[in-house]
């Protein structure tokens, strides 16, 4: 008898490790870190509620640091199997989890020299970039639509999930008892019609299903209206001679902001203000978005065809040197700065929101989703005093919010995802999990209107049996 145990990302939407428990063996959907509170988050992320060596083999469904980023402590604490994802996820986690060790190394350096001005014992990195380094050797990348056995009675098809480069919906198909099961993890569950990358697939036969609810309860904007916004908000800043500080993913939504704001120069809707996409990640992920035309649409797969560059223009500069990134201290011009990371937990940004969230004439543009207890989130509120590296800072620069850039789907894409997932009535069972709980609960709701098996919201640690 299968079981799904339920260990992250459970009314909440970071951390994400979901076990299915198989002919006694252990598979672990995804190992990402969690991100919150300072001190909840590294021990929550120090230590697992299973043993790591018993773990046969990790099932990857894409490359963003709340679900893949706390591979490398796995490997450290036992873990010799094998991570399965699709080759760009692969190719992605190669940058991602070495600029996650980095970044871990430098802000606890930069920690503990304060830490030590109070008299304080130092911390250790959660991991370091040797660890990162040993965990990648476990990495095996597989195309779409290529089955592959994860155990003897075990196979798993990767389908594009449409969220970023390389996401996939894993399906796992269990045979057990002379049949077999087929359960569907969605990872995050993209939308239609968004710059880049294809659509979401549509498995077939899918009986149980894991699914997100990052929006569960709210309605995007209109993704025609997008172009529009931003380019209001840009033209409105420079009017101003303010900068806009950009908080954003370096897989996916860098790309997604980069690719808009080309449109607009050269439709001539704004003016050619300096673009800095400041983060060696976003850098060396623009780079691997080149060489994986498999995930792309087909107007954006011409565009690379043709030898044009959907990521470049005149008027953009892509930072990879400390010293490059600090001299934009001085840059007193209308500007965009993109950075990492995107929920403001790490990284530079965190020095660019010091330097300007005091200023009225600076704009910070949320383009992502934001945890509860982050400081994205804090800024989301519009909080009046926000901390940044322990210090307290006023939030005088103006705030915006695109959902309309969300790479998750919203609560009618969730609920026309299972419609179309179940019109040949397959589907038994739903679990909800990757949203908070007001998120979770709304489309639960939603969901039994349109499907009348079970419906469960797990709790953290909990365990269901999968019968056939």
């Amino acid at each position: 008898m299968m079981q799904i145990q339920f260990h992250g990302a459970i009314l909440g939407t970071t951390g994400s490790r979901h076990l299915l428990l198989v002919d006694n063996k252990q598979i672990l959907l995804d190992c990402g870190l969690y991100q919150g509170r300072r001190d909840e988050t590294y021990d929550r992320n120090l230590f697992f509620p299973f043993d790591p060596s018993r773990i046969t083999a990790v099932l990857l469904s894409h490359a963003h640091i709340d679900h893949c980023g706390n591979i490398p402590n796995l490997v450290k604490k036992g873990f010799s199997g094998s991570v399965y994802c699709t080759t760009a996820t692969e190719d992605l986690c190669v940058a991602l989890l070495r600029d996650s060790a980095h970044i871990q190394e430098k802000d606890i350096e930069y920690l503990n020299k304060k830490r030590a001005r109070k008299n304080l014992e130092p911390k250790e990195p959660l991991y370091t970039m040797e660890d990162a380094e040993r965990s990648l050797y476990h990495f095996h990348g597989v195309y779409y639509h290529r089955t592959f056995h994860v155990l003897k009675n075990v196979r798993t098809i990767f389908y594009d999930a449409g969220h970023i480069l390389g996401s996939a919906l894993t399906v796992v198909d269990v045979k057990e008892n002379g049949r077999e099961h087929r359960l569907l993890y969605t990872g995050d569950l993209g939308r239609k019609n968004m710059p880049i990358l294809r659509d979401p697939e549509i498995p077939e036969g899918v009986e149980t299903l894991i699914i997100e609810s990052t929006y569960g309860k709210r309605i995007h904007g209109d993704i025609r209206q997008m172009d529009e916004k931003l380019e209001r908000i840009i033209n409105d800043v420079a009017k101003r001679k303010g900068k806009i500080i950009v908080p954003a993913f370096s897989v996916g939504r860098t790309q997604e902001l980069v690719y808009s704001i080309k449109r607009l120069l050269e439709e001539n809707r704004i003016p050619p203000v300096p673009v800095f996409v400041d983060s060696p990640l976003s850098t060396d992920v623009t780079e691997i978005f080149r060489h994986h035309y498999e995930c792309y649409d087909s107007q954006t797969r011409d565009l690379l065809l043709k030898g044009k560059d959907p990521f470049g223009f005149s008027s953009i500069q892509y930072i990879r040197q400390t010293e490059e990134s600090k001299k934009l201290n001085d840059f007193h011009e209308p500007c965009i700065i993109i950075s990492a990371s995107g929920m403001c937990e790490a990284g530079r940004i965190l020095h660019h929101l010091k330097n300007n969230i005091e200023d009225s004439r600076n704009l910070i543009l949320i383009v992502g989703f934001m945890a509860t207890n982050t400081l994205g989130r804090k800024i989301v509120e519009r909080e009046s005093m926000v901390k940044i590296f322990g210090e307290s800072y006023p939030l005088r620069a103006e705030v915006q919010i695109m959902n309309e850039f969300s790479a998750h789907a919203d609560a009618a894409e969730l609920t026309e995802f299972v419609v179309n997932l179940n019109k040949t009535n397959t589907l038994k069972q739903i679990f909800i999990v990757h949203g908070e709980e007001m998120q979770s609960s709304a489309l639960a709701i939603r969901l039994s209107k349109i499907f009348q098996g079970a419906i469960m919201i797990p709790k953290q640690g909990e365990t269901y049996s999968i019968n056939n």
